[in-house]
């Protein structure tokens, strides 16, 4: 059977009405935390023109795979393997590097190597596009995200809501600059970051 989160389907709808027009003149995606896979399908399957790349760590390959070849899509690519605090990345060529629900359970350590990573990555005109909750000016935006996050730190004490500012700041050192910030179901957003034509590389 393959491996089902109920969050995928509840927010697959939300954030595609947000990234299709963000991802209406680019070729190649690639996602970084595929989980089981289910949201990489959809979107291949709803965004045709784009190759969609899946990626994980090794534990989660064998759900992506079955996701994807049950898919039968011909524009969605099986997992890479990829942890973002490796040294030596996937070598890609790619538009956009997506990532939902991800930020907030990795390490901040790891959050740095991630975007340290997308900046190694993507070219001018590259777009890197988070999905979760976030918090702005230190401050939660609900009371259920407060409540998360307590939850988060005492399954994993590196883990929590990341502030908007601090991503920003780790963008902006990478060449990038903000050109989207989406209000979203459930106290969530939609974040999307540019590459400049200056990298700092």
């Amino acid at each position: 059977m393959k491996p089902y989160a109920e969050s995928c389907e509840q927010n697959k709808d939300v954030i595609i009405d947000v990234i299709r027009p963000l991802l209406a003149d680019v070729g190649v995606v690639l996602e970084i935390g595929s989980g089981t896979g289910q949201h990489a399908v959809f979107f291949a399957e709803q965004m045709p023109h784009l190759v969609w790349h899946t990626s994980d760590r090794d534990d989660n390959h064998a759900g992506i795979r079955q996701w994807v070849d049950a898919s039968g899509l011909a524009n969605v690519r099986q997992a890479l393997n990829l942890d973002v605090d490796q040294v030596d990345w996937p070598v890609l060529d790619c538009d956009v590097v997506f990532s939902a629900n991800a930020v907030h359970i990795m390490g901040w350590s790891s959050v740095v190597n991630l975007f340290s990573g997308v900046g190694r990555l993507l070219s001018a005109g590259g777009l890197l596009i988070l999905y979760g909750p976030f918090n702005y000016q230190g401050e939660y935006t609900s009371e259920s995200n407060r409540s998360f996050d307590v939850w988060l730190k005492q399954r994993d004490s590196v883990s929590g809501i990341r502030d908007f500012e601090a991503l920003d700041q780790l963008a902006n050192e990478q060449g990038m600059s903000l050109c989207g910030d989406y209000e979203m179901p459930a106290n969530n957003r939609v974040l999307c970051w540019e590459m400049g034509d200056i990298h700092p590389r």
